[in-house]
């Protein structure tokens, strides 16, 4: 029986290790950036960009149309009657047929629009390269979003272990005293203590698996993969010391660099640039409202009564036709003042994504700075919180310390690892923030 129960388990073991999949940090970034819906329907909203630039161009060429008509008609016409010399005379019904065929092409061009076509295409290519840069930031805001909630997850794994490696402690610990207390050696009042701590450290285990699973979920949530499936998340190589080189390979001396350096690289900042002079070239387009229009046209024409003679007239036509507005309504300056404030629109965008851009970026190289101070802090509190808990350990068993002793220390060791794993994180997470604030943060490698 015992056989047959250690196979099952056995085998459940194996099939569960293969149904859990591995994810790297990659793996996920990929992941996002193939599942993303918002990605995906901007990487569409991309072709009709490129279809309106190739309306554009078309707006110089001349339009060619090719048509053919036929048409029958027959006429009858009823008799009637005439009086000749006295005499009147009756007229037979007459019936007459007539038939027309016509083919031709016509050619009609803008000769001059009020600069309208020159500036639809130039905001035509604004729209498209303004459209490829904001997929740019998208990707970089995937990646971004990919790694924070990657890093939220191998956070909470390591958490749980704090969690874990504190239930073992006070169990072991519970087991001490209860064999002491059996000897005589310590009050039954300690033992009911350290049960008291015991449960506490399991009631936080608990928490600490909730909220990996929390982490997971939003995760997984995140880049489209199904919530209910097992993953086992691949920790990065910078996930046990929290270093990062973004400090080193961006050395600047001063705030305004990092601003001039997030200027000439953000993709965002130059798709807003690039929708200002949009916007200034539908001014232009409104404005050519109020100039003539010059078109040109001309078509050649075959008509005949049966479809043998077709090619016995032709007919050639040229003609130029000059249209100058007078009064239209006002709809003319409508259309100018609604694009004029659309570009006032744009560019005070413009300058708050400027003042964002620096606000962000000097709240996020600060708070760099503090989390790697931070990271030095709490890296030395561990080990002193280590070594006391060790020395009251000693000194309870010596019977020279309290329990309450033990237990604080204890318990600060505990938060000291855990502040010590927040701070690292919280590092590393805010130096790839740095990088995506800067718009240097790499997707290409990801795709």
């Amino acid at each position: 029986m015992r056989l047959i129960l250690s196979l099952i388990c056995l085998i459940t073991f194996t099939f569960a290790s293969y149904a859990q999949k591995t994810l790297s940090l990659d793996e996920a970034i990929n992941a996002a950036l193939n599942k993303n819906t918002t990605l995906q329907k901007s990487e569409n909203t991309i072709n009709t960009y490129e279809s309106g630039v190739k309306a554009a161009y078309g707006n110089f060429l001349p339009t060619l149309g090719a048509y053919g008509y036929w048409n029958w008609t027959k006429a009858e016409e009823a008799g009637g009657s005439v009086i000749i010399q006295g005499s009147v005379f009756n007229l037979p019904t007459s019936t007459s047929q007539s038939r027309n065929y016509t083919v031709g092409a016509s050619s009609d061009i803008t000769l001059f629009d009020g600069l309208s076509n020159i500036a639809t295409l130039s905001q035509s290519q604004n729209d498209l390269e303004a459209g490829q840069l904001s997929l740019e930031r998208l990707k970089q805001d995937i990646v971004f979003q990919t790694i924070s909630l990657f890093y939220d997850v191998v956070n909470a794994k390591q958490l749980l272990n704090v969690k874990e490696d504190d239930v073992k402690w006070n169990q072991k610990n519970l087991e001490t005293i209860t064999e002491r207390n059996k000897l005589g050696a310590v009050t039954l009042a300690d033992v009911y203590n350290q049960q008291v701590q015991a449960g506490n450290a399991e009631l936080a285990l608990i928490q600490a698996k909730n909220d990996l699973e929390t982490a997971k979920t939003d995760l997984l949530y995140y880049l489209g993969l199904d919530v209910l499936e097992q993953y086992e998340f691949e920790e990065p190589a910078n996930a046990e010391t929290g270093t990062s080189g973004t400090l080193n390979e961006i050395d600047y001396k001063d705030i305004s660099e990092l601003v001039s350096k997030a200027l000439s690289t953000r993709s965002d900042y130059k798709s807003a640039q690039l929708s200002l002079k949009s916007a200034e070239n539908g001014i232009t387009i409104a404005q050519s409202g109020y100039f003539p229009r010059l078109t040109g046209s001309i078509s050649y024409q075959l008509r005949a009564d049966a479809i043998e003679n077709l090619n016995d007239s032709k007919y050639l036509n040229v003609s130029a036709t000059l249209s100058i507005p007078i009064f239209s309504g006002f709809s003319t300056e409508n259309h100018v003042e609604i694009a004029e404030v659309n570009a006032q629109n744009k560019d005070i965008e413009l300058t708050e994504l400027e003042r964002n851009i620096k606000r962000n970026l000097q709240k996020n190289y600060l708070d760099l700075q503090a989390a790697e101070k931070s990271l030095s802090v709490n890296d030395k509190n561990v080990k002193a919180a280590e070594e006391n808990r060790r020395i009251e350990e000693e000194k309870y068993s010596l019977g020279s310390g309290t329990l309450l002793n033990v237990l604080i220390a204890n318990s600060n060791y505990t938060i000291a690892r855990t502040n010590f794993i927040n701070a690292k994180f919280a590092y590393v997470v805010l130096s790839e923030q740095l990088r995506y604030y800067l718009g240097i943060l790499n997707f290409k490698q990801y795709e």
